[in-house]
């Protein structure tokens, strides 16, 4: 098989004779693990198609079980991610957290597309970066759908009282239906929320990405979102702590 594919490098990692396994997220087919004789120093197109933040086109051949990317040369290259620490850990989560995601050679265009403009809204930014990591990790969810329900009771379908989002639930519960969850007053996955919470979930899933881009959330909403969202995927997608986490939640 050979074919020509769009692409965002996850991560490489140096093996033997100048060899680099490369972990990238084609448009054409998904996350694929390939291998690579291409040199990453320089600033050639190809050097440069091989780095994080990159937007390329690649050149890629399969035999049997083995996939080998032959030429690379970017489209666009988000250089400016680099030349802010926030932003770069802030870029280096979100790319951990897309891996994690996705399955392996299952194509997921809608998803790159995302990860694109997202790319695009926050080289572009200044500062409050983690108002838009929670809007994409958000949309993102919406996407691959697991997605927690936010418009109704995940007990009994009711829409209003809403007063608590769980975790094992998958979404809002209302408050006659409190009494029916077990151990609630001891029950760390599960969150009180107020109606402020709900309809910004319910904005950001209800708007593109790209009308996001100013978004920034008071720093209380803010951090209780993340501990929800965290919990959630930690819960339902078995993705526990990431590497870059350290960083962006001290």
């Amino acid at each position: 098989m050979f074919a020509e594919t769009e692409g965002i490098i996850f991560k490489q990692v140096k093996i033997v004779n100048g060899r680099r396994m490369l972990l990238l997220f084609s448009k054409k087919y998904g996350k694929i693990s390939a291998g690579t004789n291409m040199n990453e120093k320089g600033k050639t197109k190809s050097s440069l198609a091989l780095r994080p933040f990159t937007y390329g086109k690649y050149e890629v051949i399969k035999n049997r079980e083995i996939i080998n990317i032959q030429s690379a040369e970017v489209v666009k290259s988000y250089y400016r991610i680099g030349e802010d620490i926030e932003k770069y850990m802030s870029c280096s989560y979100v790319l951990e957290f897309t891996e994690k995601i996705l399955e392996e050679e299952e194509p997921a265009p809608k998803l790159f597309r995302l990860l694109l403009d997202f790319f695009e809204m926050i080289e572009r930014r200044t500062k409050r970066y983690h108002s838009l990591v929670l809007a994409y990790q958000i949309k993102a969810l919406q996407e691959v759908g697991n997605m927690p329900e936010v418009n109704q009771c995940v007990v009994c379908g009711k829409e209003d009282d809403i007063a608590f989002f769980c975790i094992k639930e998958g979404g809002i519960v209302c408050r006659k239906c409190n009494p029916n969850l077990p151990n609630i007053t001891n029950d760390t996955l599960i969150y009180p929320i107020n109606f402020g919470i709900v309809n910004i979930l319910r904005f950001i899933l209800s708007n593109p990405l790209s009308r996001l881009e100013h978004l920034a959330l008071d720093e209380k909403v803010e951090v209780q979102l993340s501990q929800m969202i965290r919990s959630y995927i930690a819960y339902h997608l078995d993705i526990g702590e990431l590497k870059s986490e350290s960083f962006l939640f001290d």
